[in-house]
């Protein structure tokens, strides 16, 4: 499937568009990922345990998105953006987002 961020895909035109597409991931760091992070969190630089969980997390939204526009019988997504929040203290959540369409060849 062909996931990107743009609105078009150059030397292919939108057939149909089947609708808006999502993958969510809610994520927490277990008690030692949190004790290490605000260890490090006092030294400065980055955070690798919390790099480390988000990367994840995104890679399994996008992989949750991809599912649902196969569902819709698409063969791509358009406009995909990703948005993020925390929950609570201890939780993230990962959104991946976007349009699923059927594009095919321009003549």
């Amino acid at each position: 499937m062909l996931v990107v961020t743009t609105e078009n895909v150059p030397g292919f035109r939108v057939k149909d568009v089947k609708g808006q597409v999502f993958g969510v991931v809610v994520r927490s760091r277990g008690l030692a990922g949190n004790l290490m992070a605000g260890l490090r969190s006092i030294v400065g630089g980055e955070i690798t345990e919390y790099t480390a969980l988000l990367e994840e997390a995104r890679r399994h939204a996008v992989d949750r998105m991809v599912k649902n526009a196969h569902s819709m019988q698409a063969n791509a997504i358009v406009m995909m953006r990703f948005d993020s929040a925390e929950m609570g203290q201890t939780m993230s959540e990962i959104v991946a987002y976007g349009t699923a369409v059927v594009i095919e060849p321009a003549h």
